[in-house]
């Protein structure tokens, strides 16, 4: 990192100097109560949206930065007022805040075509359906139309400001994007910092990034090819675009500080089964290393291909404590993605989603994290029903068929969905433009995904039942049912069985990791020939999200000797009691199931003492297991690289630990900005040693 990126860094991140160029934040629903005046429809609506914001923003250029665009509007305003949004809620299923979020636009589209070429692509469009009459369509074509000249014109103000200021790299770059393709890849960074700047200002949140060093290669290996760059050069402007990802990230909504959706996705393989990652993708982790902040959020996609040195290169940014790379197992993802009805090529193009859910880029508008299913509450609104059951079987079976009715029940919910309009996600949609048509109202996919969670403490809970009451008969069941009312009290031998000595998933243990396998299996089960309410299929997932605390808040006492009111584990990973055997026999766990039945996401998490990678042949030894686990079958791992010690005195003392960064359920955030409730969590799991 030379000293213009350190300056950087301390300006933006350290002393966050450019937050003095903020506005005061205007009245949220000042806006919709103009909009509702004038009687505009959902569209105009949000495209005056964007109209207001780029209007409003102040244009800060700073003399020598070479990538621009800062945010000065702190507050996004709705387009409804309180009284009509309250009436879509009850008319409609809202999603999150309503708006069209958490998908990966083809940036691309626009960036190697420019605005100009786009205009000519809608006029043809608009010249077809003129002749169909469908003037519907056309008046939205129309808009996608001004939505062009409105960041046209933004980035002109931009342009003007430079020179003002004196910075001719900016004022040349706004001279020829967005108009025209970039000339090389300053440009193209910049226009993609313009593109997803616009993005936020519409009111689109979680926009991920997907597979930067696939679509900004060519521009990159030019300017290498023309001596226009070298790497060290590249690096540069590398570790500039990453910074901008920083600028505005804590306006970003989210559940937390750092859960704002900047996903990077590196690798992977291609339709054709080649590897893909590149002399780019290896300089996005080195701008990564030096930099050590939370955006953007790296992801490696590996495959039985990829060889243990990009495994290596991946253990020595967990090393740092970044949280990431988080990796995906394209042998995996890749069929079960085509298997679910994506075609190959969309299927071997998949991206990331905010945390670790599985996308598709420009033709997909699935909602990957709409409800989550919870396999303990489905366990314990049966479990008085144990004591008709005379063996186990009888009783896994009305667990069963919970689990069915409650799938059920998630699925029905989602039924009349509405979200915002967002025309210029829609300009980087292929099926948007093609058919006059919004993406809030869908596009080629469709689909739903369903996060599991609980799956370890509902697993430890029918081994427990399983072994105790049904096998050893060493357990009465009103004795189980009393204590768990009880939430232990005067039942402490009890407790300390079920909680410490009782099978448990993740010591490679075929007795409970089987009923988990069963458990994902009826998962999957319970979803199959369910439709949702734009045609698609409901996908089930491994990953939890927040929903590791709201779930286990809500639930009383389990069979795995979990007390009322305790989490769950986070994603698809080992209960927090758990005494584990080591990081071998966990990988051996969490790798059995039937993951390709439930690839929307979820990755197995584990906690490594950072003292594991203390030396070289420590951090290979750390590649290893995660390049293993990839082998035998596992399909998603984030590693955190913690010190309890580190976390507990930096609770204590946050103003020595600013830039101590963990990972959460599936991004990475600062760990002082935390909640404790999330601090408490992440301080609780385990810390392995090999």
């Amino acid at each position: 990192m030379n000293q213009y990126i350190t300056e950087l860094k301390k300006y933006y991140i350290e002393d966050s100097s450019h937050h003095s160029y903020r506005v005061p934040p205007t009245e949220q629903y000042k806006l919709a109560q103009e909009f509702k005046k004038k009687g505009l429809n959902d569209t105009q609506r949000a495209k005056y949206r964007l109209k207001w914001m780029l209007e409003h923003e102040n244009i800060v250029v700073f003399p020598h930065e070479k990538i621009s665009i800062l945010r000065t509007i702190p507050i996004i305003p709705e387009i409804f007022t309180q009284k009509e949004w309250a009436y879509k809620k009850k008319s409609y299923r809202i999603h999150e805040l309503g708006k069209v979020c958490n998908i990966n636009p083809h940036y691309s589209s626009l960036i190697d075509v420019g605005f100009d070429r786009k205009r000519e692509e809608i006029q043809e469009v608009i010249h077809k359906f003129s002749k169909q009459k469908e003037n519907e369509k056309i008046t939205y074509l129309q808009t996608l139309l001004e939505v062009l000249d409105m960041i046209e014109e933004f980035s002109e103000r931009y342009r003007v400001e430079a020179i003002r200021v004196g910075n001719k790299i900016v004022s040349e770059t706004f001279s020829h994007i967005p108009q025209q393709p970039p000339r090389n890849f300053l440009e193209a960074l910049q226009f993609f910092r313009l593109l997803h700047f616009c993005l936020w200002e519409s009111y689109n949140y979680h926009n991920t990034i997907g597979r930067f060093d696939q679509y900004m290669l060519p521009y990159y290996e030019a300017d290498i090819e023309a001596n226009i760059l070298d790497k060290e050069s590249a690096l540069t402007l590398l570790e500039e675009f990453f910074i901008s990802f920083n600028k505005d990230s804590d306006l970003y909504p989210g559940m937390q500080q750092g859960d704002n959706g900047q996903s990077m996705v590196l690798g992977g393989l291609d339709s054709e089964g080649r590897d893909t990652f590149n002399d780019l993708s290896i300089l996005c982790m080195q701008a990564s290393m030096e930099l050590k902040l939370i955006d953007p959020k790296i992801n490696l996609r590996v495959h039985d291909k990829t060889p243990l040195e990009v495994y290596i290169l991946g253990t020595q940014m967990t090393k740092l404590g970044l949280g990431f790379p988080q990796y995906s197992n394209d042998m995996i993802v890749i069929p079960a993605l085509e298997k679910w009805g994506y075609s190959h090529a969309d299927a071997s193009n998949y991206v990331v989603a905010a945390c670790w859910e599985f996308i598709i880029p420009e033709v997909a508008m699935d909602i990957v994290n709409i409800d989550a299913l919870s396999f303990l509450k489905s366990i314990l609104d049966v479990l008085p029903e144990i004591m008709r059951c005379d063996t186990y079987e009888e009783f896994a079976l009305v667990v069963k068929k919970k689990i069915f009715l409650q799938a059920a029940q998630i699925c029905a919910n989602t039924t009349g969905l509405y979200m915002e309009p967002a025309p210029l996600i829609s300009l980087m949609t292929t099926s948007c433009i093609e058919n006059g048509i919004d993406i809030s109202k869908g596009a080629l996919y469709n689909n739903y995904g369903i996060h599991g969670t609980g799956l370890s403490s509902a697993a430890d809970s029918l081994a427990a039942i399983k072994k105790y009451i049904y096998e050893e008969k060493s357990l009465d069941k009103q004795t189980l049912l009393d204590a768990l009312e009880a939430d232990f009290n005067g039942y402490e031998d009890l407790f300390t069985l079920l909680r410490y000595r009782a099978p448990k998933m993740g010591n490679d243990d075929d007795y409970v990791d089987s009923i988990a396998t069963e458990l994902l299996d009826w998962f999957a089960d319970s979803l199959e020939g369910h439709q949702n309410g734009r045609k698609g299929i409901f996908r089930p997932g491994t990953g939890s999200a927040m929903y590791y605390l709201w779930h286990g808040n809500q639930l009383g006492a389990s069979p795995d000797g979990r007390k009322k009111g305790e989490e769950f584990a986070c994603n698809f990973s080992p209960s927090l009691f758990t005494r584990s055997k080591g990081p071998v026999s966990l990988i051996k766990s969490f790798s059995k199931a039937h993951l390709n039945r439930v690839a929307n996401g979820g990755p197995l998490t584990i906690e490594l003492h950072d003292t594991m990678f203390r030396n070289e042949e420590s951090i290979e030894k750390v590649a290893k297991l995660v390049k293993t686990y990839m082998e035998i079958g596992g399909m998603q791992l984030q590693l955190n690289g913690v010190n309890r010690d580190t976390m507990l005195e930096a609770q204590k003392h946050p103003e020595k630990y600013r830039d101590l960064i963990v990972r959460v359920w599936g991004w990475s955030g600062y760990f002082v900005e935390l909640d404790k409730e999330y601090q408490d969590h992440i301080i609780k799991r385990m810390e392995f040693e090999l």
